[in-house]
């Protein structure tokens, strides 16, 4: 095969000559040759020679041809080495042929050699000019003037050569580099993202993406870009440098938001990059400024992160920790000035590095307690300082630090006020020279000038910090106060900020927020050393009744105490040891409380807060006697004592005499106190509170001469609020409560203070606890969701509870999404997303509230049960439940939570049951069941076993369960009447007379609405016999059940249904006419439209001849059906209509009629085409 294409060439070759023989002056004959002999004549120079000669004669004779001159310069370029030749005749290449890019490229090579840049620029844009696909100029061009700097120039030159390359990823590369300098960004990544996908080598592409991303704020892909380009090539410095500082940025995001430990670990890498940047490369200034950034950051930032437990009874350990945080933080502050200063050494002419140099003396000042500062003396922030203005004596930043960092006031207020005028919208400035004027007690020039820094910037922390602060000018509300230091602390999260946040939440009510535990949990670890920090942490987790924790905490507290300097340890370890004791007391741990209240009373500290812990704490342990005596104590001294104490204490003097000698006891010594100490709203509330549970009424003069000394309204409705408890203690005999007589003076007070979200929260309650069938409807309607919460109030329920337990307690369906279930519950009851939305809401606002948790998952099962129990919200509901169950406080053993276990119990049993896990199931219920309840309780729990062993097909367990149940009883009516139906369902072999006889024993117990539970017995009689085929009972059970309830609207649909039936199978108008009365009674009682009603009176309606009235139900049926629901046989029902309309009725404005007959009857095929009626149906309308 070889040998014959040789062959064919040297015939090829022949023939050339040949005819170049007979005709000489052929230019394309000496092209040809030329071409051949230049291609087939290797690196000889004769072969080229010969070559040349003939590209030379074929110019000769056609000086047109590009491609010839093409060769020659190729020829003087690469063999003669005749440069100015080769210029020439690529010059005349080019002209006759701009889109040669061979020797466009030729050409611009020669010129870039010999240093003539403007002749490569000149010849690429007459190219670029003479042709639009000469690619190869616009991409010389482009790289030209990149060179050069010309962004605006390059980029639609590079745009244009991109057409002709599109896979070139240098291109890509540089247009990204001209966006980038032109300030274009996204642009300018997206063409780094190209050159990156065409070529994953590309380290500049990346680093400047990575640039670009820090410069957006996008600091997560800016450092994911930086380690792609490190991988590609480890010692790159830039990308070293972008890695470093990306981190930096991110960490101090991360810092801002309060996630110190995240952010120290983020600065923790940071820190080896910058290290080993400014190792390798040791002369780089800025290397080491960044190096010594990241440790200035780390300094600031390390959080003390301790396991507490182990310090609460180790003060050595608290202390060995703290100093090592100290050291930590004090190391990286050092080494950042060493940084500092090499980066100094190589650029002194920088005067931000000075700045920076006397910001870094000063920390290291504040944490070494070694250090001490000569007030006489320069010390080395201020003079670095200095340097700073001596190389920049206009920068006004630098007069700001220096009158931040000075020890003196003078100097500190003259350099601030030189910073404001050499920029006088400087916010900072004015903050700092706030700060200053409160320090010297200049109060009202403080605010002055705080006000000013806050309206230049509103987002400057300290201003706002100092509104909360300034209580002696303005006074504000405690709510203002704190709103203001929570700005503060969300702008800037310093330790000050926090701890001045959390106290503020005391006095205005929000120490148990989230908020403030986030915050004071951040002070803790950023100060340790602080006592302060550990106590007001120890009454955050008191607030939420984490009472182990605070014990922890107020231990640390005085370990803190004990190791600082401070002037009055005596009266911190005082109030500490005080909150020790009284949050041991609320923990159960009366033995430790004791003790820490003897050493207080051994040193003489124990005040009237401390008597009052030890007293109750004595109680705890039965020692009474003790209790009384140190009460005694206490009131021997109440005349004694301020007003504020006065009233605690004789308050709580009455409540533990009513503990231990009781109501009689106690109303004898209020009787025998003196006047003057009662007139106080404590005072009038504890009475109050004892009045109302005395029924002969003592003390009732007492509480209404007393109010109307009382002057707040809040103060009032709590007063009110104990006298509405009262009458249900009073007004009912036999141990019942008179709910209605509460709710009845609830109703009565509440048109004095319609407002006042405590009494509107105490009649939702009641009304929850009444038995009318909307009870659930009113509380929802009582309770306003936009006031304060008080549900970390001992004994109070919050509107957020009352409101989740209406929702749970409407045992109507309320489902809005009309695809799982249609809506019956008439009332305004806030039901299905949007009360979840409120109630996950109210749960993340409080986590450790386990009643918010309980709520939700009830009202998640709740909708769950409307939506027939769809695999999302099973999936939600058991990862929800599974965590509850896991918490240790469902392990109590109290009656409240045993009974939340139980139902939690139950839930997850139900759950598992229809997703078809029977096992599990089982084991729920089986738990349910050994818990210590009542009776009553237990018995759903035997109910549930009966359920699943049925549907599971075990007679046997089921029919043990049911004989179970029987033996428990309850006193809920639905438990027998769900045994009633298991008895339909199943064929268990017990006498039905048995839950007969026991349904009625629960009736006779006493309820309000016994009419309305026979009823629904006769009802599930009804649907029993209607399942064994026995319409006829069934119509006499429903027809009774109506008579017995006539106000609910199902039973009337029921009987209407079986009516129906009825009539189509033994025919009769009396039957077909009861069915029209009760179905149309139904719509009377339901307001909103339910599908199929409508339709059974159609039908029933048609079967009697009424065409008109037949029509006319029809139609409701169709708007009655949402329009993604209707079914087949309601389409075909339409067809009947539209027929009987075109028979001879008036079609004009009706909608329907807009459609023909056969295309009703096509649609319900399209639902339906299994049904051949249909098909029969539209075979007779096509024919």
């Amino acid at each position: 095969m070889e040998s014959q294409t040789h062959n064919e060439e040297e015939q090829g070759v022949e023939h050339l000559f040949k005819s170049l023989q007979d005709f000489p002056d052929d230019a394309s004959l000496h092209f040809d040759i030329g071409l051949f002999l230049w291609e087939k004549g290797g690196e000889t120079n004769e072969a080229m020679e010969k070559a040349a000669e003939h590209f030379i004669e074929s110019a000769k004779l056609n000086p047109k041809n590009g491609e010839t001159f093409k060769y020659l310069g190729h020829y003087y370029g690469r063999i003669s080495i005749d440069t100015q030749r080769a210029l020439k005749c690529y010059q005349r290449a080019v002209a006759l042929n701009p889109d040669d890019s061979d020797s466009g490229e030729a050409l611009c090579n020669l010129l870039y050699q010999g240093g003539k840049d403007s002749l490569e620029v000149a010849v690429c844009r007459e190219a670029s000019e003479k042709s639009p696909r000469a690619f190869w100029a616009f991409r010389r061009l482009g790289f030209l003037q990149v060179h050069q700097k010309k962004w605006s120039e390059a980029v639609p030159n590079l745009q244009h050569a991109i057409r002709g390359y599109p896979t070139c990823a240098e291109l890509w590369e540089a247009l990204g580099l001209a966006y980038q300098r032109l300030g274009r960004f996204t642009a300018a990544i997206k063409s780094y993202g190209r050159a990156i996908e065409l070529d994953d080598k590309m380290v500049f592409a990346l680093v400047e993406s990575g640039n670009i991303s820090l410069t957006l704020g996008s600091f997560r892909k800016g450092v994911e870009q930086f380690r792609q380009a490190l991988e590609i090539s480890a010692q790159c410095v830039p990308a070293q440098y972008g890695l470093a500082l990306g981190l930096l940025c991110l960490a101090k995001d991360c810092i801002n938001l309060g996630a110190f430990k995240w952010g120290a670990s983020l600065l923790e890498e940071a820190s080896e990059v910058a290290r080993a940047s400014a190792y390798s490369v040791r002369n780089v200034s800025c290397i080491w400024k960044l190096y010594a950034d990241v440790q200035l950051a780390y300094a600031r930032c390390y959080p003390w992160i301790e396991e507490v437990q182990e310090l609460e009874a180790n003060k050595e350990a608290f202390s060995a920790s703290i100093i090592s945080w100290r050291r930590t933080c004090l190391s990286a502050a050092r080494l950042a000035r060493f940084s500092y200063q090499r980066a100094l050494h190589l650029c002194p002419w920088q005067a931000n590095i000075y700045a920076d140099i006397a910001v870094t003396s000063d920390l290291i000042t504040s944490l070494d307690k070694d250090c001490e500062r000569d007030l006489d003396t320069w010390q080395l922030p201020e003079k670095m300082c200095v340097g700073a203005l001596l190389l920049e004596g206009d920068n006004y930043e630098f007069w700001v630090t220096l009158g931040c960092l000075s020890d003196h006031k003078a100097l500190n207020q003259h350099a601030l006020i030189r910073g404001l005028q050499l920029n006088i919208s400087l916010a900072v400035a004015w903050g700092y020279l706030g700060k200053l004027y409160s320090k010297m007690s200049k109060k009202q020039l403080a605010r002055q000038v705080f006000d000013r820094a806050r309206s230049i910037d509103p987002s400057l922390a300290l201003p706002w910090a100092s509104m909360s602060a300034d209580c002696c000018v303005r006074e504000p509300a405690p709510d203002e106060a704190f709103e203001s230091c929570s700005r503060a602390v969300q702008m800037m999260p310093l330790a000050e900020f926090q701890i001045g946040l959390t106290k503020l939440a005391m006095l205005s009510g929000h120490l148990s927020s989230t908020q403030v535990f986030g915050a004071i949990r951040q002070a803790v670890q950023r100060s340790p050393h602080y006592p302060e920090s550990h106590n007001l942490h120890g009454l955050v987790c008191e607030s939420r009744k984490d009472y182990r924790s605070a014990a922890i905490s107020y231990r640390i507290a005085l370990h803190a105490i004990s190791i600082a300097s401070l002037g009055n340890q005596s009266s911190q370890i005082k109030d500490v040891s005080i909150n020790l004791a009284r949050s041991l007391c609320k923990a159960g741990n009366a033995v430790d409380a004791i003790q820490e209240c003897e050493n207080l009373r051994k040193e003489g500290m124990l005040d009237f807060k401390g008597f009052q812990v030890y007293a109750i704490s004595l109680w705890q342990l039965g020692k009474n006697d003790l209790a009384l005596s140190i009460a005694r104590s206490l009131a021997s001294s109440v005349s004694s004592m301020e007003k504020t104490a006065m009233e605690f204490s004789v308050s709580f003097i009455f409540r533990l005499l009513y503990y231990i000698s009781g109501l009689e006891a106690v109303i004898t010594n209020i009787v025998k106190m003196p006047k003057e100490l009662l007139q106080s709203s404590k005072v009038n509330f504890v009475i109050s509170a004892i009045d109302a549970l005395d029924g002969h009424n003592r003390l009732g003069f007492l509480v209404s001469s007393n109010l109307y000394l009382l002057k707040d309204h809040d103060e009032i409705a709590r007063v009110h609020f104990l006298i509405a408890l009262g009458k249900l203690v009073k007004n009912e005999p036999d141990d019942f409560l008179a709910v209605q007589s509460g709710i009845a003076y609830l109703r009565r007070i509440l048109h004095m203070f319609p407002n006042c979200s405590l009494l509107r929260n105490l009649v939702g309650y009641l009304s929850l606890s009444g038995k009318e069938s909307n009870s659930s409807h009113v509380a929802t309607r009582c309770c306003k969701l936009d006031h304060l919460d008080l549900s970390d109030q001992e004994g109070l329920k919050s509107a957020s509870d009352i409101h989740g337990a209406a929702v749970v307690a409407c045992y109507a369906n309320g489902n809005s999404n009309p695809k799982s279930t249609f809506q019956t519950c008439t009332k305004q009851c806030s039901r299905g997303p949007s009360a979840i939305r409120y109630l996950q809401r109210y749960f993340h606002q409080r986590p450790w509230n386990h009643d918010a948790r309980y709520l939700l998952i009830l009202t998640y099962f709740q909708r769950a049960r409307e939506e027939r129990f769809p695999h999302q919200l099973c999936a939600i509901l058991n990862r929800l439940i599974s965590v509850a169950l896991s918490n240790e406080y469902y392990g109590k053993k109290e009656m409240c939570y045993e009974y939340r276990h139980f139902q939690l119990l139950l839930c997850a049993s139900e759950i598992s049951l229809q997703c078809g896990n029977h096992i599990t199931s089982i084991s729920h219920a089986q738990k349910a069941s050994e818990l210590v309840l009542p009776d009553n309780y237990l018995f759903f729990a035997h109910l549930l076993l009966c359920r699943v062993y049925a549907i599971k097909g075990d007679l046997l367990n089921c029919k043990k369960e049911y004989i179970r149940c029987s033996e428990l009883r309850t006193d809920c009516h639905i438990g027998w009447i769900s045994l009633k139906l298991m008895e339909c369902h199943y064929p268990l072999q017990i006498d039905s007379s048995v839950t007969d006889s026991n349904f009625e024993e629960c009736l006779k117990k006493g309820s309000n609405s016994w009419n309305m539970w026979i009823a629904v017995y006769m009802l599930v009689r009804g649907l029993i016999s209607f399942h064994k085929k026995d319409l006829v009972s069934a119509e006499e059970f429903m027809r009774e059940a109506c008579l017995m309830a006539g106000f609910e609207s199902c039973l009337y649909l029921c009987h209407g249904a079986i009516c129906v039936e009825l009539g189509r199978q033994y025919g009769g108008s009396v039957l077909l006419s009861q069915a029209i009365d009760s179905l149309n009674r139904f719509h009377e009682l339901l307001p909103i439209s339910l599908p199929l009603a409508s339709l059974l009176v159609a039908q029933a309606e048609g079967s009697l001849g009424a065409k008109e009235k037949w029509d006319r139900s029809i139609r409701l049926e169709w708007y009655s059906w949402p329009s993604v629901m209707r079914p087949a046989e309601l389409y075909f029902q339409m067809h009947l209509v539209v027929r009987q309309l075109k028979d001879g009725a008036n079609v004009t404005g009706r909608s329907e009629s807009s459609h023909s007959a056969w295309r009703w009857v096509i649609r319900a095929i399209h639902m339906n085409p299994s049904c051949m009626r249909y098909w029969r149906v539209l075979q007779k309308l096509l024919e």
